[in-house]
């Protein structure tokens, strides 16, 4: 349909487009700061002039669409596509396609990874996978990681679940090169299990705090003020940790009368992100106010690459934990929807797994490998490795830097990062 406009300088014409051609369509344009009605005017010009060899496109249920158009441009498409025997809505999708082929997306923005690791339900092991993580990726010496043969490794696990992937995670002699990043390591958790497994001192509870400055309650000094740098020559200065303080507990009071309460995380941490490659964050276990600025912080920002960014969610094999995780995967949802953001899906991570509990564990590992997106990305085993390093007050790459779980740690991390 074609319905001239007051000026006579366009015309109004409806038609059909997939869903998907027609959104990136928009998003294209919006990138480009080009009117879509140019871009589809562009894109019709260059396929009438070219020999009509392209590729064929599934029209198939395709949505309402409309634009404006050059007076007679919408009569020569039909022409051109009478003489080329096809439909007009094939015609104007190879135009369109065209278009978004030879107008490619800018250069993504670099922005610091940022990386909150969460999940509500308490002990299902977020500030082992955050510490473990952040570890991976601020060590910089080749590790030569001593275990049992092949063979051996794949005898010992037999039968726990693992599959062959995850086996040969134990074959000998895999060298691991860290990667050497400047990480900023956030103790989100009023429960400060993350700062006390580091052996780092709490921050006082009339002192300024990750809290306060979210709050707005402090006007001086700075959140940089805040942050320790973990003393291990495995990192070479590269590990920054912000403490966590009691008052976190108080948070969502503290933020719940804030405009902009699901931005008030970023406000404090974004002047931060010129001086690190990575900041992870060890979320709350909640699923309030505080969490939903954690969820807003790990969004896709404009232009960023997919995947840089996200969440990454611990898990265990258990039947509760596939209950928290329904909690949490519709609070995401629901605030992408509030806010009109991306957040992307970094992976699953299982962990505390132990397959000697029985069938339900078994079979709980299994379903998670079944749920696909988000995909699961690691198993850390129940070892005591973690745990001593947990008692020496020292993180799991100094205290065993050559263990199983370590080596799952320095996996997921050169899968995310």
């Amino acid at each position: 349909m074609v319905t001239p406009s007051p000026s006579g300088d366009r015309e109004k014409v409806v038609s059909k487009l997939p869903a998907w051609l027609r959104r990136d369509l928009k998003v294209r344009a919006a990138q480009l700061d080009v009117d879509i009605q140019d871009a589809v005017s562009q894109g019709i010009e260059m396929w009438q002039a070219s020999n009509g060899d392209l590729d064929s496109i599934d029209t198939a249920g395709g949505v309402a669409w409309s634009s404006w158009l050059p007076p007679g441009q919408w009569a020569a498409l039909k022409e051109t596509c009478a003489t080329r025997e096809m439909p007009l809505v094939q015609g104007l999708a190879q135009s369109v396609a065209l278009w978004l082929h030879t107008h490619s997306a800018p250069p993504p923005t670099p922005y610091a990874r940022r990386i909150v690791v969460c999940n509500q339900k308490g002990g299902v092991g977020k500030t082992t996978v955050a510490a473990g993580l952040a570890g991976a990726c601020a060590e910089d010496t080749a590790l030569q990681v001593l275990v049992a043969a092949e063979d051996t490794a794949r005898q010992a696990f037999d039968g726990k679940g693992l599959s062959n992937e995850e086996i040969d995670l134990l074959r000998d002699d895999e060298t691991h090169p860290g990667l050497g990043l400047r990480v900023l390591l956030v103790d989100y958790d009023p429960q400060g299990h993350l700062t006390q497994q580091l052996g780092l001192p709490f921050i006082g509870i009339d002192d300024p705090s990750l809290a306060k400055y979210m709050a707005g309650t402090l006007r001086t000094g700075s959140v940089r003020d805040l942050i320790v740098t973990v003393e291990d020559r495995r990192f070479g200065g590269r590990l920054d940790v912000l403490p966590s303080c009691a008052d976190a507990f108080l948070l969502d009071v503290m933020i719940a009368m804030d405009r902009n309460r699901q931005a008030t995380l970023e406000r404090v941490l974004e002047p931060l992100e010129a001086d690190y490659d990575v900041i992870i964050v060890d979320g709350p276990p909640s699923l309030g106010v505080g969490m939903d600025a954690g969820i807003y912080y790990a969004r896709r920002r404009e232009n960023e690459a997919p995947g840089n960014s996200g969440v990454l969610i611990p898990v265990q094999a258990e039947d509760s934990s596939g209950d928290a995780y329904t909690l949490l995967r519709n609070q995401i949802d629901s605030g992408q929807v509030d806010w009109r953001i991306q957040v992307d899906d970094l992976g699953l991570v299982v962990n505390l797994y132990d397959a000697r509990d029985g069938y339900v564990v078994t079979s709980s590992l299994e379903a998670w490998r079944q749920l696909k997106e988000p995909r699961m990305i690691g198993v850390i085993n129940r070892l005591k490795e973690q745990r001593e390093a947990v008692r020496n007050r020292q993180s799991l790459m100094s205290y065993a830097p050559s263990s199983q779980q370590a080596k799952v740690m320095r996996r997921i991390a050169r899968e995310i990062v």
